[in-house]
This record gives structure tokens, sequence and C-alpha cells, in this order.
């Protein structure tokens, strides 16, 4: 088990996105509670809670698509009563005494459920048989830190054992800072592992949600066999403001999206969330060896 790590028996668990009937006349009164609509930042319409959530958390005017959490994300792509969790239990330790940084990642726990910023298991998607590993913007905002990189590392070594396609869906700020140099070993560890994937002759499948950036973008985010990304997703290393400050230029139009990046040959399609599945289908069953 890799340093900074530890384990704790909690089982993860996702719910469904696909059993609620279809809403209809959703008007907002006056009187409606406050928290049961969202606002879409693009085109800024009024969405119900419920019709986001039945249209894939996609803004149903403009096709913005909001954050999907991990296990949402899993229960679109993986065909039904297929996924197995692994690596369920591991937590982060504090391998460098990060002041309030064991309190803060309790307290992530206890409110998304989740025991990091990654869920990984088996799946399989119409019938391929696949690993996967989603990250998850909500905790410590998807940030990799030991357990995430052990956690892909260890998907991908089982894919290897059982000659299985690997998936990673990455949403994240980049490396952790709290963990500091063990953080930063989790790029070259991942990839590492993904080597030895394609030395094995099996597929690799990466997408790239909003938002990618950081130590993620620069190492298993963008490695892929084929690179898939959200419409419209932030893809970048560092942010604008950052990059702008360090080269003194105007930066292009769409700079850092999905769209400017499939322009210049980062990713190699731009796929919305309806059509994922189906996409990922057609992947594997292209990509797996016969």
């Amino acid at each position: 088990m890799a340093t900074g790590l530890r384990t704790r028996p909690q089982p993860i668990t996702h719910m469904g996105i696909f059993s609620k009937p279809r809403l209809q006349n959703l008007d907002r009164r006056e009187d409606t509670p406050e928290g049961l609509w969202n606002k879409c930042p693009d085109c800024d319409a009024m969405i119900h809670n419920l019709e986001l959530l039945q249209n894939l958390q996609v803004c149903p005017q403009c096709s913005h698509h909001f954050l999907l959490g991990a296990g949402d994300r899993i229960a679109l792509l993986a065909d039904e009563g297929t996924f197995e969790a692994t690596d369920v239990g591991l937590i982060s330790a504090n391998p460098l005494g990060f002041q309030g940084y064991a309190e803060k990642t309790a307290i992530l726990r206890e409110k998304t459920g989740l025991d990091d910023a990654v869920i990984s298991g088996r799946l399989s998607i119409g019938g391929h048989r696949a690993m996967i590993a989603v990250m998850d913007f909500r905790f410590f905002a998807g940030s990799m830190g030991s357990v995430v990189g052990e956690k892909i590392t260890r998907a991908i070594e089982t894919a290897i054992a059982e000659k299985r396609g690997m998936i990673i869906v990455s949403a994240s700020s980049g490396a952790r800072m709290q963990e500091g140099m063990l953080s930063l070993m989790q790029m070259a560890k991942t990839c590492a592992a993904l080597a030895r994937l394609s030395e094995a002759k099996l597929p690799y499948i990466s997408l790239l949600t909003h938002p990618t950036t950081g130590g993620v973008t620069a190492s298993f985010a963008t490695i892929g066999d084929v690179n898939l990304a959200e419409p419209k997703c932030m893809i970048g290393f560092a942010g604008p403001r950052v990059v702008k400050e360090t080269t003194h230029q105007n930066l292009p139009p769409g700079f850092q999206t999905a769209e400017f990046m499939l322009e210049h040959g980062l990713i190699d399609a731009i796929v919305s969330r309806p059509k994922l599945r189906e996409k990922m289908t057609n992947l594997l069953a292209f990509m797996m060896p016969q």
C-alpha cells in the first residue's frame, strides 16, 4: 500500500439517474422554496433540479453540461448491475502534518459519501468488460493525492491482470498541495501503469470533463489511446490568468476549452453526455483484443 494511505471499511454507493418519470409544466412560482431550481451559467435559463437530473445534468435550452458526480457518471455508462467498486475504504493520511487537512477530509467524506476524489471499479459497457476510475470534483476540487493516484494505478493493474479496457474520467484542479511531493509522485506512477497497459495491448480511453487542470492534465488525462472531452469543458495546466501574466500575451478566443483543444490536436473528439455511452461502447468494441 502506498505511503500516505489509510483504509476504512465503508462501501461506496451511487444513485441511478434514469428511473424517474418525465416532468411536465415546470414553471417557477413566486412561493417556490429555495434550492429547487438551478440557473444555467451559459443561457441564464431557470431549470428545475428534477428536470436537470432527468436530462443528465445538461441544460435543455443550451446544452451546457453541469458537473456530474462520480456515482451518476458510472450509472450513465455501466450496463445495469455490472459495476463493482474496488479498493473501497482507502483514505488519505496526513503525511506532512498539514494543519486542518485531516479535519477537512473527514468533513468531505461525511458530506459527499466518498472516501476520496475518485471511485474505481469493474463494469461492462455494451457488454465489453472494463475498469473505470471516475474523479469527483466535489471532493477537494477533485485534487489528486496519494489515494487518487493509488486507486487509479490499482485499477490499471487490475485491467492488465483481467484483460479489461481502461477508462478514466477526469475532473480535477490538479495535484493536492496538502500532500506535497507524495501528490506529485502520482503523476509518474499512474503514467507508468498506463505504459504497462499499453504493453499488454489493452485500450485506454480518457474522458476529460469540466474542469481538467494541473497535474492531472499533465499526466494520465491527456495520454489516452483516445482522448474524449465533454463540450465546452476547461482543459489546461495553469489557469488563464496565470498563463496571461506569465507570457504577457493576450489569450486567443476559446483558450483552454475543449473546442480549442480539439482544433489544436490535444483531444480526438467532443462527445455530448447523452451520446457518451454509445461512443464508449463503439470504442471498446473496436479496440479490445479479440
